[in-house]
């Protein structure tokens, strides 16, 4: 197995500045492992509504951009909040129009999922939901271990916009190690 220094990239399921899960996110990348990079995506914001009409005119520069660097990328991280006991709509509008690409970018790509929230089950059924998604994208994802970070509002230092609360912390930075060694396993060229 191959101990060549690995690139993830990471999109966050919210709009939202002060979100939590953008919070978790920034924090990823102090939290991984030596061998583990971690960089976040552009904002889902960037994206626009999908439009088949538009995409007959060709892609927005931002989507086919997003899908470059996830292909690009040896693993995925999703970051993203729970609405209404289902991913938000701006991830799905994204995953959708990231879909459509020639060479789908989340074929065969390792993939682990996040969420946080201010509920006590920290965006479980958003998590199941994505599961569900990623099966039809051929993406490979990470089973365990799953990060819910429940009442997230008290996990996070908003002065800094990262997550300060030290067991979440450790418990993630155990997910990224365990992300790691599955992309070494998983990944398309062995990693």
């Amino acid at each position: 197995m191959s101990t060549r220094p690995l690139k993830v990239v990471t999109l966050v399921g919210s709009l939202r500045k002060g979100s939590y899960n953008r919070m978790v996110a920034q924090s990823l990348a102090e939290l991984a492992p030596a061998g583990l990079s971690v960089e976040l995506l552009a904002s889902v914001g960037d994206i626009p509504h999908y439009d088949a009409d538009v995409q007959a005119e060709g892609f927005p520069g931002a989507v086919v951009a997003m899908g470059d660097a996830i292909r690009a990328a040896d693993g995925v991280i999703i970051v993203t909040p729970e609405y209404n006991y289902s991913v938000p709509g701006v991830l799905k509008n994204v995953i959708d129009w990231l879909s459509r690409l020639d060479k789908q970018p989340f074929a065969g790509k390792p993939v682990a999922i996040q969420s946080a929230s201010m509920g006590v089950f920290g965006g479980a059924r958003a998590q199941y939901h994505l599961r569900q998604i990623l099966v039809f994208l051929d993406a490979i994802v990470l089973n365990r271990p799953e990060v819910m970070v429940g009442a997230a509002q008290t996990k996070v230092n908003e002065d800094t916009a990262t997550l300060g609360d030290a067991g979440t912390r450790d418990f993630i930075a155990g997910q990224l190690k365990a992300f790691e060694a599955f992309i070494r396993k998983h990944g398309s060229d062995g990693a």
